[in-house]
């Protein structure tokens, strides 16, 4: 099969475009003909080996994949074969065909583009995920979201305009933030050609934000944690900007808030009943409207470590997607 392949640990110039044997599924995975797959930061973390999980060269990237079942293991009992599905691969996804626990799969209602459901799990899952699980958000309160025209970010403004809250979306450009306005961000934050402290006691006068989604990490993070509101939540969700910040541990306590982890990929892991049905409400409001992804960019096979470098580099909004057949 044809596949992007990451032989040494590098950046997205180091992969190549090439032949590998077809996988096989185990008694528990299903063989999914992959016709798309979602660009995500994680992805370009996995090719540097600076992830979590630590696959063994050679590997594909690419960790969302949506596409056709052709295959499945003796002991899969809940698909068949020419299900349509979602599936949370972690890697292999650059490829024309992948093996999938078949615990980590979803199946799709008829109709759903491939492109918008390869889209989903990653940004939408983890933004749920951070809002309601770990944040429980609620109406009339004020969500900052840094980052917030990236993936996550994006996928945050929408769900917490949808949610009920106030929300404030801080990204570095003018362009970006007019992709914030129009997924439902009531007021922006250009951190690039604004002091972030001043404007988020300005824009919450004086009280400060309920919840912070933090996806950046680097500079920004203690700066928003000192705009917090007393009782507040602030959800550590990555570091996009690639530093680790060190927080003053005197800042949760004067401010009375808490710092909240978001794994999301571990907790659909540990905790797979709730991920799927938080899913299944995203995949309902997707058949309803009321949320929609914005793909920034479409690419082929071929194209795919461009996608890497655009996300490296900063230059993708929204969300990216691969298309393989």
């Amino acid at each position: 099969m044809k596949a992007i392949i990451c032989e040494q640990f590098g950046l997205p110039e180091t992969l190549r475009f090439g032949e590998l044997p077809d996988p096989v599924p185990g008694p528990n995975q299903v063989l999914i003909e992959v016709e798309a797959c979602g660009v995500n930061f994680p992805d370009v973390l996995i090719i540097q080996n600076l992830y979590q999980f630590k696959p063994e060269l050679p590997f594909s990237p690419g960790g969302e994949v949506a596409g056709k079942i052709i295959g499945i293991g003796e002991k899969v009992q809940n698909f068949k074969v020419g299900d349509f599905v979602l599936a949370l691969c972690g890697w292999g996804g650059f490829a024309e065909k992948v093996v999938v626990d078949a615990d980590r799969a979803f199946k799709l209602p008829a109709g759903l583009p491939a492109e918008i459901a390869a889209t989903t799990l990653y940004t939408y899952g983890t933004s749920y995920h951070a809002l309601t699980d770990r944040a429980n958000l609620h109406s009339g309160e004020t969500l900052l979201v840094l980052g917030a025209a990236g993936g996550v970010g994006l996928a945050a403004v929408e769900l917490g305009k949808l949610m009920g809250a106030k929300v404030i979306a801080a990204a570095s450009s003018s362009e970006k933030l007019e992709l914030c306005r129009e997924k439902g961000a009531e007021l922006t934050i250009n951190y690039e050609t604004e002091d972030l402290k001043s404007r988020i006691k300005e824009l919450t006068n004086g009280k400060g934000v309920d919840v912070v989604y933090d996806p950046v990490g680097g500079k920004f993070t203690e700066v928003a944690l000192r705009g917090m509101a007393w009782k507040g939540r602030y959800l550590i969700v990555g570091f996009a900007n690639g530093e680790i910040p060190k927080i003053p541990m005197n800042l949760p306590l004067l401010k009375g808030c808490s710092i909240v982890g978001v794994f999301w990929g571990q907790f659909s892991k540990l905790e797979p009943e709730k991920s799927f049905q938080n899913i299944a409400q995203l995949m309902k409001w997707i058949q309803e409207g009321k949320i929609k992804q914005h793909i920034g960019e479409h690419f082929s096979l071929e194209e795919s470590p461009g996608a890497l470098r655009a996300i490296l580099d900063r230059k993708m909004l929204g969300k990216g997607v691969v298309i393989i057949k």
